[in-house]
């Protein structure tokens, strides 16, 4: 297990925010448990990435010990040019990169899930998105997300999604924080 000092961080130092990063995004779908590696490669070879990662409890034997993992396991998105996605294949730690249709998209989505982790949100990974109905967070530390309304455990949550991978997170909400997005057709 690494230590916390030897974890990748979530961007490359000097780089606050997904958005300061330039260059055509992908998503590095890594081999299994590779994703730290893999980020830590991309760190060295000077590529922009994003490793959105949760901190969690897991128990070694009889200790509780706090461990960070990726909140989506076996991917980490990257930036760059044809020359960045020819060093990170270089790598022998990915199966594949997803090629990224709408650019614009997966910004803002990534975004949304940079901004709910700097405000102090418990995300849980959700594999299947709930079908419900957009919404932005209205105040708080999270407003401006957009997001599909979904319930787990009968409490609010609003589900991030990153479309590219048809994964995302999950993160409880009061419903009153929420407001419909205009031209939003869903029921």
């Amino acid at each position: 297990m690494l230590r916390q000092s030897q974890e990748p961080p979530m961007l490359p130092p000097g780089v606050s925010r997904t958005s300061d990063l330039a260059g055509k995004w992908w998503v590095a779908h890594t081999k299994s448990r590779f994703e730290k590696a893999f980020a830590r490669d991309l760190l060295d070879r000077g590529i922009g990435y994003f490793l959105p990662l949760v901190r969690r409890t897991r128990m070694r034997g009889r200790r509780k010990v706090r461990v960070l993992l990726p909140l989506f396991p076996s991917y980490v998105f990257f930036c760059g040019d044809e020359d960045s996605r020819a060093a990170a294949m270089s790598t022998d730690r990915l199966c594949t990169t997803l090629d990224v249709p709408d650019q614009q998209q997966l910004r803002s989505e990534c975004a949304a899930i940079e901004q709910a982790l700097a405000g102090g949100a418990q995300l849980s990974p959700c594999r299947r998105l709930d079908v419900g109905r957009r919404c932005r967070v209205t105040g708080g530390a999270f407003r401006g997300i957009e997001g599909t309304v979904t319930r787990r455990d009968g409490r609010p949550r609003i589900a991030l999604e990153i479309s590219t991978l048809g994964l995302g997170a999950s993160l409880e909400i009061e419903a009153d924080l929420l407001e419909p997005v205009a031209g939003d057709g869903s029921r």
